[in-house]
């Protein structure tokens, strides 16, 4: 299952990767146009996609985000999974839904995620200590309060401190909330790729 292989073997060809990036746009496509999503016939499709998998879509005009949805959970196949995500993200409650003519200003990114695993720590510092950077995903939960980032937002949020106080203002915490109490962090990595 492509949720739960090593990251480090996780592996997509070129021709997969534009497969997924083809899905994605038409589910972006369909959303934009309202039409259900087109079926989709997983036998014909490489062995890789029809395995369980995670992803999320991100969506980007003029280099700003414009929605970005995903899961955590390999609970349909790879492909379903990218299809979907394509459709979601057109409708982001961040944003106004994606219209018609908006289509050819849209770059779609596709992050295929492993099974997020949990990061043990002691301490906020070794919580500090034990993250990377540009390449954790970082799932974090207080209860039933749960938000993550993409190992790609430490691109824009490098400081480990300021990344966990976004991710804590993401899950409707208080933003030191990760120095004053119980939180649970998983890691996950992806394979990222883009249009």
């Amino acid at each position: 299952m492509l949720g739960n292989v090593d990251w480090m073997t996780m592996k997509l060809s070129q021709n997969e990767k534009e497969v997924l990036l083809r899905l994605a746009r038409q589910g972006l496509e369909s959303a934009a146009h309202r039409r259900p999503l087109p079926d989709l016939d997983l036998s014909q499709l490489p062995q890789a996609l029809q395995q369980p998998g995670a992803s999320f879509v991100t969506l980007t005009k003029h280099e700003k985000l414009r929605g970005c949805i995903g899961t955590l959970s390999p609970d349909v196949a790879l492909a379903q999974d990218v299809l979907q995500h394509g459709q979601d993200a057109a409708f982001d409650y961040r944003f106004s839904p994606v219209r018609p003519e908006e289509l050819d200003d849209i770059h779609i990114e596709v992050s295929v995620l492993t099974q997020p695993q949990p990061l043990r720590y002691d301490t906020p510092e070794d919580l500090l200590d034990r993250l990377h950077p540009g390449r954790h995903g970082v799932v974090l939960r207080s209860g039933r309060q749960r938000a993550t980032f993409l190992p790609q937002v430490w691109e824009k949020v490098p400081d480990k401190e300021e990344f966990l106080g976004m991710l804590c203002r993401k899950a409707l915490l208080p933003a030191d909330a990760w120095k004053q109490q119980a939180i649970e962090i998983d890691v996950y990595h992806v394979i990222q790729f883009e249009e």
